[in-house]
């Protein structure tokens, strides 16, 4: 890593609010909550997630202004019918063929090359603290052992947020960090994606990603997404190659006998 880009990390931490969206829309999106169904009560939130009502309602204002959710009047606040929530019930249940995983592949890379272009033209400097936040995230889970997926969903989350462009986010959010190999939770998880020469290769690739965007450049943030994705499809495909050298010497041996 850079030195000079390590000098320069801005340091914030995410607002309580963020936080506790965040965790109710993954919930929201991956069905724990039913259309229809009420979230819990003020009260009880603020007791679950430690903090005050207002926050709480900021959380719950977020949301609605996201359009998952509606709060009514003396009754509470209800789950609503969300888009994306159609395209997360796809992706919970796609199994762990890695025909799949290519094929989400190809869906990431027709959204996230252009809102990578499209971050390093509209990025805000707040926007930009918080890429490069998720960033370094990354690295200190890396460099302390511990489970990189989260953060790694995260930097290329806040990359399209960084788009201003809500529906960047919707359509990640639904394909949601599951699609993320190196997540414990991904249907495509294995023993290689966790490996320290594994994880510092792509964060090698995320860090180009982060300069062109801090550059202002959008072919450049455009061309280090398109090959961190690329980058990942032939990983994919190097395991399938793995796969076919492996049948053909069971297959080899089993004649041989």
């Amino acid at each position: 890593m850079s030195g000079n880009l390590t000098d320069a990390r801005v340091e914030r931490k995410p607002k309580l609010f963020e936080t506790i969206v965040q965790t109710l829309r993954s919930q929201i999106l991956a069905g724990d909550f039913a259309v229809g169904e009420k979230l819990p009560t003020e009260s009880s939130m603020t007791g679950i997630f430690g903090v005050s009502r207002t926050v709480v309602r900021e959380a719950v204002a977020a949301l609605a202004a996201e359009g998952l959710v509606e709060s009514r009047h003396g009754a509470g606040v209800f789950v609503l019918d969300h888009p994306t929530r159609r395209i997360s019930a796809l992706t919970a249940d796609m199994g762990d063929r890695i025909s799949q995983a290519v094929n989400v592949l190809e869906v990431r890379m027709g959204i996230e090359i252009e809102s990578a272009g499209l971050a390093a033209q509209r990025r805000s400097p707040s926007q930009e603290a918080r890429i490069q936040e998720a960033f370094f995230e990354f690295e200190r889970l890396l460099h302390s052992g511990e489970p990189t997926g989260k953060a790694d969903f995260a930097f290329h989350r806040e990359i399209a947020a960084a788009t201003n462009n809500p529906f960047y986010v919707e359509i990640l959010d639904a394909l949601g960090d599951r699609t993320i190999p190196c997540d414990r939770n991904s249907p495509w998880y294995s023993v290689e994606v966790l490996s320290q020469e594994y994880l510092s290769g792509l964060q090698r690739e995320h860090l180009r990603i982060l300069q062109a965007i801090s550059a202002g450049d959008a072919d450049a943030a455009r061309d280090a997404m398109r090959a961190h994705l690329q980058a990942a499809r032939d990983r994919y495909r190097q395991r399938l190659s793995g796969q076919q050298a492996g049948y053909h010497q069971r297959a080899s041996t089993e004649t041989q006998i």
